[in-house]
């Protein structure tokens, strides 16, 4: 039914990954195979390109849904229709953002103290000019095709680049002075596919289970006992998605506690439990977590 398209290079791992833990694991010959399937009767076929392409052969119908990030979509201006943020990058989740940056050393503090005629280096020229002419600077915009951040200065006086941590870019010597755009993973469709009532809803239970599995990456299941003296004590310890689940054990004087807590605070929150009367403490790991 529906025509995917997922991305290829930084993004590639991390798609992969998911949509495995989605149950649509991505089937295909090889590593660099551009076609591969899924095993799902929503998804008709599926091709591995380039995310700086996706935006535009989405929004062309060459495929009916697709992932890509807010950057591609800003730069190309393809007129695609998302139906929300994956909160995943190519290392964490958090998102990454478009960054301008000049040597350590630039006398350069924001967008608007380049000089005219500046050299700007970047992947997105038409997302700089549009930036940069926001802001009255006339600059050189060039493209590149990579290694943006060895262009500075001999062949460039600015980048624009993306950066997860920014902790690359200092390692190049350089010094973040703007941001133009943060920019999240999201899942794209077109416009007319997305008006298409049976396209769209295998789209939204596509989406169930991507953000599902996603949601599950920060959370845990814990499970434990405690004595019904210990009961509240325990109970206004545990967060909770919306309340703990407290059952009578059989034949005994006491409680079966069970809830999702963030993964975050485990470390500490199994200790404190025990201190507070549990006992039989479990945590298990979750697959998907559908509100």
């Amino acid at each position: 039914m529906l025509r995917l398209v997922l991305p290829k290079g930084s993004l590639e791992r991390a798609t992969m990954e998911l949509f495995a833990a989605a149950d649509l694991a991505v089937e295909r010959s090889s590593a660099v195979d551009y076609r591969a399937s899924v095993d799902d009767p929503r998804i008709e076929d599926v091709h591995i390109l380039r995310p700086q392409e996706i935006p535009r052969y989405v929004a062309d119908g060459l495929f009916d849904l697709g992932v890509t990030g807010r950057d591609w979509i800003e730069e190309t201006g393809a007129e695609v229709f998302s139906l929300g943020p994956l909160s995943y990058s190519r290392a964490s989740a958090r998102p990454v953002r478009v960054v301008l940056a000049v040597a350590a050393d630039s006398p350069v503090r924001s967008a608007s103290d380049l000089t005219k005629g500046a050299r700007v280096a970047t992947e997105y020229p038409e997302l700089t000019r549009r930036f940069l002419a926001e802001r009255g600077v006339e600059a050189d915009v060039r493209l590149s095709y990579g290694a943006t951040e060895a262009k500075v200065p001999e062949i460039a006086d600015a980048i624009v680049e993306i950066t997860e941590t920014g902790n690359a870019l200092r390692a190049a010597g350089l010094r973040i002075v703007d941001t133009l755009l943060v920019s999240h993973t999201e899942l794209v469709a077109n416009p007319a596919a997305a008006a298409d009532p049976s396209k769209r809803h295998a789209m939204a239970q596509i989406q169930t289970l991507l953000e599902g599995a996603l949601d599950a990456r920060s959370k845990v299941l814990v499970m434990l006992n405690v004595g019904a003296g210990d009961l509240d004590a325990v109970v206004a310890q545990l967060p909770s998605m919306k309340a703990p689940t407290v059952a009578k054990l059989f034949g005994q004087d006491g409680y079966a506690v069970t809830t999702v807590v963030p993964k975050a605070i485990i470390n500490t929150l199994i200790p404190a439990l025990k201190d507070s009367g549990a006992s039989d403490i479990l945590e298990l790991a979750l697959s998907k977590i559908v509100h």
